[in-house]
């Protein structure tokens, strides 16, 4: 079994208060979780009024499947526009079975 750690540095360019920056995060976080059945979590920048860190778990059967899913990460990411991706990075890891 592999597992693949993204990480998604967004930028939230209509955010002017924490507050203001919370809804389009957790609806991004609801959405990677709801149409791609990954573990998603804020990781930092939770201070910062037009920045966020996610941090997407995925596990699967093959590298092949796993960056599939990235790739899925990062077009849903891409592809809202209350934010903008700064940051990507994808990270393979054979787990033990």
């Amino acid at each position: 079994m592999l597992a693949a750690l993204v990480t998604v540095e967004l930028h939230v360019p209509g955010a002017s208060s924490l507050k203001e920056r919370r809804g389009p995060v957790r609806s991004l976080v609801r959405r990677l979780r709801n149409d791609l059945d990954v573990s998603v979590a804020e990781l930092g920048d939770q201070d910062l009024w037009q920045r966020a860190t996610l941090g997407v778990a995925i596990a699967a059967s093959s590298e092949v499947g796993a960056r599939k899913v990235a790739q899925s990460v990062e077009k849903i990411c891409a592809g809202d526009p209350r934010v903008e991706v700064i940051g990507f990075s994808v990270e393979i890891v054979q787990t033990e079975s």
